[in-house]
């Protein structure tokens, strides 16, 4: 299970194979995989990272991900820091550090492995297998150290770290049908194509015709039961794959919209 050394570093341990589902990335994460393995989807593409592989994961992204424990036996662990903007817009004008140019790298990074990462690495290591916490003022220090150690090994990365600029407009109509699996809420979504919630609900109708909370519910639902009916997918793997996170929830807004129960159709 997931364990916060501090509300900026996480650790991860899973003895089992992990579907979450999805997530936001919000800010900036650079990590590692400890052992075992990890798949991840972002912007149409597929990721995998295995023991000892450093990432960088630019923010702003929807992303799904699954985590596999070893072969043979044992744990999946990784260990995540997250650079919030607060720190790095600090940083920045402490050093005078700036975005130069968009950054036109990809959403996930694996980075090249360098004595420094595996060193940053290490000197969590007494956090973790220690009282599994780190006070505030260490868990700064420890964040402002890895964005200064990402910038010295992967210069590049810097037009993504100090580019404090929210999205722009994008075609609302091609990245919903798009991410529209994912199960996040509407303001996120606005935010993500660049909108007020407001503007985005009125583009929303303008386009779609139907509200976005019952659009998103149709598409979630048609695709259900494609995959449960034509490719006999199992219902407790699809609810979660078309962007549901409650069985019961799913269940309930399925017999509602076909008259039926999702596990009818897997008889």
């Amino acid at each position: 299970m997931p364990k916060a050394t501090s509300p900026r570093i996480l650790y991860a341990c899973y003895a089992h194979t992990s579907r979450e589902g999805e997530n936001f990335i919000a800010d900036h994460i650079f990590g590692c995989v400890i052992s075992g393995s990890q798949e991840l989807h972002i912007d149409g593409k597929t990721y995998t990272f295995k023991a000892g592989d450093f990432r960088f994961f630019r923010k702003n992204q929807l992303c799904r991900f699954v985590k596999h424990p070893p072969e043979g036996g044992g744990e999946f662990k990784s260990l995540s820091v997250m650079m919030d903007q607060d720190t790095l817009i600090s940083l920045g004008q402490e050093n005078n550090l700036h975005s130069e140019r968009p950054y036109t790298g990809n959403g996930a990074v694996l980075l090249k492995p360098n004595p420094l990462l595996r060193n940053y690495i290490e000197s969590l290591s007494p956090y973790i297998n220690g009282s599994g916490q780190i006070n505030d003022m260490i868990s700064n220090l420890k964040v402002r150290e890895a964005v200064m150690i990402l910038l010295e090994t992967n210069p590049e990365l810097k037009d993504a770290l100090f580019d404090f600029r929210v999205p722009g407009k994008i075609d609302l109509e091609a990245y919903m049908n798009k991410n529209y699996r994912f199960n996040v809420d509407i303001g996120r979504f606005a935010y993500l194509t660049g909108r007020s919630l407001a503007s985005f609900k009125r583009d929303f109708e303008r386009i779609f015709h139907i509200s976005p909370n019952r659009w998103l519910q149709q598409k979630r639902l048609d695709d259900a039961y494609y995959l449960i009916k034509e490719k006999g997918q199992k219902v407790s793997d699809v609810y979660l794959d078309v962007g549901f996170k409650d069985l019961s929830h799913f269940s309930f807004a399925f017999k509602k919209a076909f008259g039926f129960a999702p596990t009818r159709l897997a008889r």
